[in-house]
């Protein structure tokens, strides 16, 4: 698929979902646009100002009230707060995991009295930054997500998924697992039980190899926030382009 058409594919779903919302007399983008360009963002993986670079020079067609990369960075921030809308309804099966995120290298750890990340453990090996978890419905569409600092336990996430308590049967690993909680509708899987839960592995591959997403270049939790609200959005959104099928490779740009 060209980038042409992956941008018209996205804009028109994010126009769909959003046209009930007004543009500000004097805002240069419709909030559509500001969602579309924050989903590509999140895509493409990269720092903000090879992004804005991108954008500008390339596909500037589409947006030709492009503002300066400062207002755009705020905007971004500011509108992601809609990508709540592309959430999806769990199934009676959803499965959820944590996803670690480097911030920093680890020698500069300490340096800001402003840092965000924290020193934790992701794939069995330390890392400065965050975790985010996301719960999936069983054709792997996101339905609630969140993050926190990367020393906090995943024990932290249960709400995400005791919320939809009644509606869906959570499937986690023993890091979600509390021990003598309220009864709820998290399932602990041990090793070798339930294959199902190897798909929120698949996606969060994908955002790895696909989206780099293993590393962010984002320190304000404010910014921090937004890129994570539409690398969920974006997840939804190329699942209904290619009618729930889990392979991105024709995004990628």
């Amino acid at each position: 698929m060209s980038m042409d058409d992956i941008i018209i594919h996205l804009f028109c779903r994010i126009a769909d979902e959003l046209q009930d919302v007004k543009q500000h007399d004097q805002a240069h983008l419709h909030p559509s646009e500001v969602v579309t360009i924050g989903v590509l963002y999140a895509m493409k993986g990269n720092g903000y100002r090879a992004f804005y670079r991108w954008l500008f020079w390339n596909w500037r067609k589409f947006f030709p009230k492009l503002p300066e990369l400062s207002r755009l960075h705020r905007l971004l921030a500011r509108y992601s707060h809609f990508t709540d809308r592309f959430l999806k309804k769990p199934s009676f099966f959803t499965v959820m995991d944590s996803y670690g995120i480097e911030l920093i290298h680890p020698i500069r750890e300490g340096r800001s009295l402003a840092q965000v990340g924290t020193k934790g453990i992701s794939n069995h090996r330390w890392i400065v930054g965050i975790k985010y978890c996301l719960l999936t419905n069983d054709t792997g569409e996101a339905v609630g997500w969140g993050w926190a600092p990367a020393n906090e336990h995943d024990q932290g996430f249960r709400p995400i998924a005791i919320q939809f308590d009644g509606e869906t049967i959570t499937l986690t690993d023993s890091g979600f697992v509390k021990a003598n909680a309220e009864p709820c509708n998290i399932k602990l899987c041990r090793r070798g039980e339930w294959n199902e839960r190897m798909l929120i592995e698949t996606i969060f591959s994908l955002f790895t190899t696909l989206f780099h997403t293993k590393k962010m270049r984002q320190r304000v939790e404010t910014h921090i926030n937004g890129h994570l609200a539409y690398l969920t959005a974006a997840l939804n959104l190329l699942l209904a382009i290619t009618e729930g099928v889990l392979s991105f490779t024709d995004f990628t740009f």
